[in-house]
């Protein structure tokens, strides 16, 4: 006889045996809810993916049906039938990159990089800034260059919450012409 036999002769499982299967137990609970836990998050952020997407589809196709009021466009829509929408990326929604072509008031049209011409919004608390000077709108001019981070508003227009004054881009034709380059 082994010393537990000596001390449970009538064999018993030991009040340790039931403790290490109570903490296998908990153990194995522990990494399911971890497990589930991991599964809820995943879905989360997969959820807001989809949502994000919805929203940059969602302007993209408002922009088009508004184009013909904002920018006097065809009757029938930018894209017409929207079945024959074309295949690529959407239209960024939440800013522009590009040269100031019209100023009415608070309304900014800006001609983007893309060459689509985007109306935006500019609201008491949007930042203008230019190096680190804060500006007004009334210190925006036709040709200044800028950056514009907003928001879609429902009517396929950009309401900014930022602006920011960007240097002219450098003439492409000086770049380009062989008086430039040294051989």
């Amino acid at each position: 006889m082994n010393e537990d036999q000596k001390n449970n002769p009538e064999g018993k499982p030991s009040a340790s045996y039931g403790e290490n299967k109570k903490l296998i137990n908990h153990d194995i609970l522990k990494k399911i809810i971890i497990g589930l836990l991991v599964i809820v998050i995943i879905m989360l952020i997969f959820a807001i993916g989809v949502r994000l997407g919805e929203k940059k589809a969602g302007f993209s196709y408002r922009w088009a049906e508004e184009y013909h009021r904002n920018f006097a466009g065809p009757q029938e829509g930018f894209f017409g039938d929207w079945r024959s929408f074309p295949r690529g990326d959407f239209i960024n929604s939440h800013g522009v990159f590009g040269q100031i072509i019209k100023i009415d008031g608070s309304t900014i049209i800006i001609k983007g990089d893309d060459d689509v011409e985007k109306i935006v919004i500019v609201k008491d608390d949007t930042v203008i800034q230019r190096l680190r000077d804060t500006l007004k709108i009334n210190d925006l001019k036709v040709d200044d260059f800028v950056v514009v981070i907003g928001e879609p508003n429902d009517s396929g227009q950009i309401e900014a919450k930022f602006i920011r004054f960007l240097p002219p881009p450098p003439p492409e034709a000086s770049l380009r012409s062989p008086s430039t380059f040294i051989f």
